[in-house]
């Protein structure tokens, strides 16, 4: 006679779990264990990718780097199954948004740098307003320095000269004679000049020495200004492009000397006669070798040094050649017809 079967364990199972699921699942068996870290049978946590979270990060300080990392991110997860994909979405997302931004505010800022730097060029320093219907007031009278001519300087610029030339003594010059005539030879007639060494010895030394040393030779002007502010003809620079000069600058004279260095008239228009002779400069003090054969009344201010006039055939000769325009067709530019200074030649 056999013994009766066990009876069966109680509906809760052995150690008290349901009946019908394995041991494993309750952390028990299979290497589980009561010091398991995560024991009872629930998974460790998927990592997060750190490339997901630096997405996120770089996204709002430098937005294509976030783009970058997010794309990186979303191929690591696709192939590892970490976390973060939404996090390197947002840094996908907010990264493009961040540069399409970004793009949009730099063409805006360009385009309008450019519409004002256009309407600059539009502006004209005296433009012809009710305002300035006036007529401007006559070139000061001459009132002698202390000491004309007692200390001409002549310091180098940066740019290197247009042409072989050594600059002119410098130190005290002499102002006698008071006047000096010279005589440009140029590819359109010739044009006679007195130089006026009594109000300008410094600027007429320079133009004096440049012009004996060949200087001005086989040199194009090549500006030529018919606007209601100047009517002149620019000549002096061995390059032809009005930024050439000899290497050394100069300070103003005649007529800036006769006003105090902050003087708010040094800003207004003065009348610069029909036949004056003057130098051409980028500011006070930059004077060089560009001079401006002036063939009609120019309301210019008074930062233009006078070291001359013109003699009436060379007065002529210009009208002549202002008659035939600028090249382009506008106020102010090459003139239609080609003028080369062949020589100066000094008395």
């Amino acid at each position: 006679m056999t013994a009766p079967p066990p009876p069966p364990p109680p509906s809760g199972g052995e150690y008290g779990q349901p009946s019908g699921y394995p041991p494993e699942y309750y952390g028990y068996g299979y290497g589980a264990g009561y010091g398991s870290g995560y024991g009872y049978g629930y998974p460790p946590p998927a990592r997060t990718n750190a490339l997901a979270v630096a997405a996120l990060v770089c996204a709002f300080v430098l937005a294509p780097l976030g783009i970058v990392f997010g794309h990186m991110a979303l191929s690591q997860i696709k192939k590892t199954g970490e976390e973060g994909r939404g996090l390197a979405v947002a840094g996908l997302v907010i990264g493009y948004v961040i540069t399409a931004m970004t793009v949009l505010a730099v063409v805006i800022s360009v385009l309008l740098f450019m519409f004002f730097a256009s309407a600059l060029q539009d502006v004209e320093l005296y433009p012809e307003s009710p305002r300035y219907t006036a007529a401007p007031a006559e070139l000061p009278a001459f009132a002698p320095p202390a000491a004309p001519g007692a200390n001409c300087q002549y310091p180098a610029t940066i740019e290197r000269a247009s042409k072989p030339v050594k600059p002119p003594r410098a130190g005290r010059v002499a102002t006698d004679p008071p006047r000096v005539d010279a005589t440009l030879t140029t590819s359109q007639g010739v044009i006679g000049v007195r130089l006026d060494n009594a109000k300008a010895p410094c600027t007429v030394n320079s133009f004096t020495s440049l012009a004996r040393q060949g200087f001005f030779d086989d040199t194009t002007c090549h500006l030529l200004s018919t606007t209601a502010l100047r009517h002149a003809l620019q000549c002096g620079d061995p390059t032809g492009t009005g930024s050439g000069g000899p290497g050394y600058q100069f300070p103003n004279e005649y007529p800036t000397n006769q006003y105090r260095l902050n003087d708010p008239a040094l800003r207004l228009p003065v009348r610069y006669p029909r036949g004056t002779l003057a130098m051409a400069n980028s500011g006070q003090g930059t004077n060089g070798s560009r001079f401006l054969l002036i063939f009609d009344d120019s309301p210019m201010p008074p930062t233009y040094t006078v070291f001359g006039t013109i003699d009436a055939a060379g007065l002529a000769l210009l009208e002549r050649i202002a008659a035939e325009g600028v090249a382009d067709g506008g106020a102010e530019g090459k003139p239609a017809v080609d003028v080369t200074v062949e020589s100066v030649r000094v008395a």
